[in-house]
């Protein structure tokens, strides 16, 4: 139980961290639902889709009222990785499930795939965010045609990455935009908030689907909290980000994905056995039966 309410506690920093530095929320997310509420990581995946884009798709609309998401760029880059998203989570994943194979102790499962993967990103993240961020210029609408194949075959791998480990990918996108187009950072996490959005509710919703053909109830109350409590961190984070200079806290940020991205991967590697007991953490019964979790 106090696990569960540790989990609730950091749903809201999944919304403080896309509000500030429209990045992270999934980084959150996925290890939120595995650890905190033993969720296995393939259902963790399709939940992490639904409370990230929700939370997102408040956050573009809030940056589009100020002026703050290019919308060329939302297409060029965003609906590649939209389409992409849905190729992974429509044929590669269903075709994946029940991947397993030994190595010496150890019992690789998908789940367990897709958390190393998941921390792999991560680490490409935290380097991201340590180093020095060079200074986008203006954006121009000549500039942005002359990148259009750039942006649509990043947006394409971007969606490949996030589609299989459930991340909205923010920590992918904004870099990807301030080099590519060379666009301001406010403008980058405006635009990248509208990416995510469409791309991981249209993932989510193949989720949905597979789960209704499949018989699985969606556990509707339990994502509708947590997005609720993202919710609160996005517009807490949102007005933060007017007073706090955004660019500061990425150091403090890429520090704490580092310290845990080597956590899952030690975990995961290190100290999993293959024992199901060992992976999931004992506060998973109880959610599954407190949320009516499909397990």
């Amino acid at each position: 139980m106090e696990l569960e309410i540790l989990g609730y506690i950091a749903a809201v920093f999944i919304g403080l961290t896309l509000g500030i530095i429209g990045a992270g929320g999934s980084i959150l997310t996925v290890p939120l639902l595995v650890y905190l509420f033993g969720i296995p990581a393939t259902e963790a995946t399709g939940h992490s889709l639904f409370i990230v884009g929700m939370t997102a798709g408040v956050g573009a609309y809030l940056n589009h009222r100020q002026g703050q998401v290019n919308w060329k760029v939302w297409m060029a880059f965003g609906l590649p990785a939209t389409a992409s998203v849905l190729l992974v989570r429509k044929v590669l994943m269903p075709s994946l499930e029940g991947t397993s194979f030994g190595m010496g102790s150890l019992t690789v499962t998908l789940d367990t795939i897709i958390m190393v993967v998941f921390s792999v990103l991560m680490l490409g993240s935290a380097i991201g965010m340590l180093r020095p961020q060079k200074k986008g210029g203006d954006v121009r609408v000549e500039d942005i045609h002359g990148s259009i194949v750039k942006l649509g075959l990043v947006g394409l791998t971007v969606g490949v990455f996030t589609g299989f480990v459930g991340a909205g990918g923010g920590f992918l996108i904004i870099p990807a935009l301030v080099l590519i187009v060379k666009m301001p950072i406010k403008n980058a996490i405006g635009t990248s908030l509208a990416i995510i959005t469409v791309k991981t509710l249209i993932g989510f919703g193949v989720e949905v689907t597979k789960d209704i053909q499949h018989g699985v109830a969606t556990p509707w109350v339990f994502l509708l909290s947590l997005a609720g409590l993202a919710f609160l961190g996005l517009m807490i984070g949102m007005q933060a980000s007017k007073k706090i200079d955004g660019k500061k806290l990425k150091p403090a940020f890429g520090w704490f994905v580092l310290a845990m991205a080597a956590f899952i991967l030690s975990k995961e590697t290190l100290f999993s056995t293959g024992d199901q007991a060992a992976v999931t953490p004992p506060a998973a019964e109880s959610a599954h039966e407190l949320l009516d979790i499909p397990s």
